[in-house]
């Protein structure tokens, strides 16, 4: 039996969420990768934009691919019904490709839970 050396990360949203709680869990993964990301931070500064406040008030962020790496494999059932959720509300497209992918993201607002 073969075992990888890689370690898994958990999914950076939670598969019981409802679609509100799904969003906000995408924003906040996707605010992380920004911080993480030397190149877009650059980017940010080169706009102006160079206050952490400003990043974390805003909830700015960047899909930058990793998204559907961090989710369970699309061919079982946790993998299937998450990124279907995520295609219906906007965030991946009929591919599995990340809609934003390449993009800096600004959480507007998140509707209420109803």
């Amino acid at each position: 039996m073969k075992h990888g050396t890689v370690r898994k990360l958990p999914p950076p949203v939670a598969r019981d969420a409802d679609d509100r709680e799904l969003l906000l869990q995408v924003v906040s993964y996707y605010n992380e990768t920004l911080k993480q990301s030397p190149e877009a931070m650059k980017y940010l500064e080169s706009r102006g934009l160079k206050s952490p406040e400003i990043i974390d008030r805003f909830r700015l962020g960047f899909a930058n691919r990793t998204l559907g790496y961090r989710l369970p494999a699309k061919n079982r059932a946790a993998g299937a019904e998450m990124r279907g959720r995520l295609q219906t509300l906007g965030i991946l497209r009929e591919s599995g490709h990340e809609h934003f992918n390449g993009s800096l993201v600004i959480r507007s607002s998140i509707p209420p839970a109803t």
